[in-house]
Formats: structure tokens, sequence, C-alpha cells
């Protein structure tokens, strides 16, 4: 038995206190049953990629985007609340990985009910899904309550603010139609809220690089998500006797884009949470649109197969947007939220909103995946050149 294994087997126990985790844990990883949530959190992610795939290529662009950040914001919220939680309370006991098993259930839940959100914009059985991941959740922070006296009024307004704010997901069912996007940005709005209020007793006790290495192996996911996207597309079109020039640089540039989005993302120092909370939420918030335009580079990569091959209704230019626009998205906040704080000797200002520049350019060229794989490249290479120099 490794010795990982041994201290576990030591610490288990059927029922323990759900006292906090200390933030200076030595070693602190992500656990089996973390990796395992990210998992089925990624059945959900892939539903809604594939339907945001197929929306575009059918022309019902307004509609697939707008079904898309909806759903996506509803697996992204769930997935950062276990996350965080888990990272200052979770004590791996039985009633613990229950709960969490409950959240899975709900994740599975929401990801049946994905067709019906995007096709007739019915977001039933999506609510009834985030609805059994919140009970389990406000079942979790009071736990949390009971042990953590210190912290007892934070945890309760964590599970105030859920309940109120699931039946306010509940009524948006009921909303006149022109009344729900209204109705879902205020809930947005207030959900994002929530944190920041229940913070201000007393802050919980999340460890910052269990929670960094958490959202770098979310990211690991996604990307992968978006490779199995593409070629599932590029597959179906070889099976159909449908290959042709334009497929090939799409499979070179489609490559060279999740490579390079990969490097860039990693190719990073450890980001300090500790600086402050508020660069604790800047940061862990800002990945909502990391996460979501890396999921989507799959889709626009599918789209722009469809495309090349002639089963798209939508044209060249927006089959290349549909992979440049997410690219430009993730490059984008990439520098917002980890690039402008390098020393410009290593990182230039100016260099990567350059590129996303020139990326939102590509569609009108024809080549625009292929372009946008270089655009990557020529950036990452600058970007280790400079680095190079500098150490020299």
């Amino acid at each position: 038995m490794s010795t990982h294994t041994a201290e576990s087997s030591k610490k288990w126990q059927w029922i323990a206190p759900m006292q906090p985790r200390s933030p200076q844990e030595a070693h602190r990883a992500s656990t089996p049953l973390e990796l395992f949530f990210d998992l089925v959190f990624v059945v959900a992610i892939a539903q809604a990629a594939s339907h945001l795939h197929h929306g575009i290529a059918e022309a019902h662009v307004t509609q697939a985007i707008m079904s898309y950040i909806m759903v996506f914001f509803a697996i992204w919220w769930a997935w950062m609340n276990f996350t965080w939680f888990a990272s200052a309370y979770d004590n791996d006991d039985v009633p613990y990985r229950l709960a969490v098993f409950v959240q899975l259930v709900g994740s599975l839940i929401l990801a049946a009910g994905v067709p019906q959100a995007f096709d007739h914009g019915d977001f039933l059985v999506v609510t009834i899904g985030y609805t059994v991941m919140r009970v389990a959740l406000v079942a979790q922070w009071l736990r949390a309550a009971r042990a953590d006296q210190a912290r007892s009024a934070t945890a309760y307004r964590y599970a105030l603010g859920i309940i109120i704010l699931q039946l306010g997901w509940i009524a948006l069912l009921f909303l006149p139609p022109n009344w729900k996007l209204v109705g879902f940005a205020t809930l947005v709005v207030l959900e994002i809220s929530v944190p920041i209020w229940a913070e201000q007793p007393g802050t919980t006790p999340w460890h910052p690089g269990h929670i960094t290495e958490r959202y770098g192996l979310f990211t690991i996911i996604v990307l992968g998500e978006s490779i199995l996207s593409a070629l599932v597309a590029i597959q179906s079109t070889i099976q159909a006797g449908d290959f042709n020039a334009n497929l090939g640089t799409i499979i070179v540039g489609g490559l060279l884009i999740v490579l390079g989005m990969w490097w860039l993302y990693f190719d990073q120092p450890e980001h300090d949470l500790r600086v402050s909370l508020r660069t604790a939420f800047v940061w862990g918030y800002g990945h909502l649109f990391i996460f979501a335009a890396a999921a989507a580079v799959g889709a626009g990569l599918a789209v722009a197969v469809d495309q090349a091959t002639h089963h798209a209704a939508i044209g060249p230019v927006g089959g290349g947007a549909a992979v440049a626009i997410p690219v430009a998205l993730y490059l984008f906040s990439l520098w917002l939220l980890q690039e402008r704080d390098q020393v410009p000797r290593l990182s230039p200002t100016y260099l990567f909103p350059l590129v996303v520049l020139l990326i939102l350019l590509t569609p009108f060229t024809g080549q625009a995946v292929l372009l946008t794989g270089l655009l990557l490249v020529a950036l990452l290479a600058i970007k280790l050149t400079l680095r190079s120099r500098a150490h020299a």
C-alpha cells in the first residue's frame, strides 16, 4: 500500500466533523472524487457544445448562442460552487461523498435536458438537474455551519443565498418568454454576488494551490472535449467520402489551435490568489470565459468541417467566425487574467490584443482555422523567444 493510501485510510471515517482545511496545507492535490466530478460535468459540456455546433451549422446562430450561454453558466456555476467548497471543507466522509454523488446525478439530469433547451427553449429538465445539485450543496453548507463555528455566519449566508436564488430559477420557468432573458441576466448577477456577500463575515479557508490546480485540470478536460468534437466531425466526413483539401487545412489548423491554447494557458507562473479576496474573485469568475470559449472552439471546428464539406447552411465567413471568435475570446480572457502582470520584456502589453485582432480578421481570408492556428503558434514563439533573451 502506498504512503498516500495508508495515510488516507487512517484519516477516513464514516462520519467526520466538517472542519475547515488549512489553506497552508502542504502537497494539497485534487482528489479522485474531484477528478470524477469533473469528468461527469464534461458530459454536460459536451452536450452543450454539440448543440451549439448544430445550431450554428443550421444558421440558427442567435438562438444557439443564447441557449449555450444559459446552459454553460449553469454548468460552470455548479462546478465553481463545488470546487471552492471542496477546497475549504472536503472531509471525504460518507455523507460528503453521498452529497457529491447527488450533485453528479443533478449534472446528468441537466445534461439530459440540454436538447430541449436548445431545440425548444425549454429549460424545465435543466432546472430540475440544477435544483438537485443545489439541494446537495445547501446540505453541505449547513454541515459546515454546524462544525465550523468561527465561520458559521458565512456558511449560513451561502445556504440562504442558494435557496432564495434557486427559487428564483424555478420561478423563471413561469415567466412570459419576453421576460426570461431579463430574468436570467438578473439571476446571474445575483448568483455571482452571493459569494461576495457571504464571505464578508469571514473568509472560507480555500487553498490557493489547490484551486489553481483544479482550474488547470478543468481547462485540460474542456480542451480535450474540443478535440473530441472536432474528431467526431472529421470521422463522419471521412466515412461519407467527403474529404478534400480544405478539410486537411482545418485538421492542421485545429490541432495548432488546441495545442496553442493549452500551451499558452500553462505557460504562466502559478497565479498568487493570496494577494486579496478581490483578486481571487476576479480570477475565479474570469475563467467562465476561458472555459466557455474553450468548449465553443470544439463546436466551431465542427462547424468549419461541415461548411468545408457543404453540409452547413452557414457561409464560409460564418464558418470561420465560429472558430475565430471563441479563440479570440479565450486569448483575450487569458491576457486579462494572466498576461497583463507580466514583465513587459517577457510579454509586451500590446502583443495579445494584436493577435486577437488578427484572429478576428481571419474569417475574411477563407482559411480562418489554419491562419488562427498559425497566429497562436507565432504568439507562442514570440513569447518563448523573448523569455529566452531575457534569461540570457
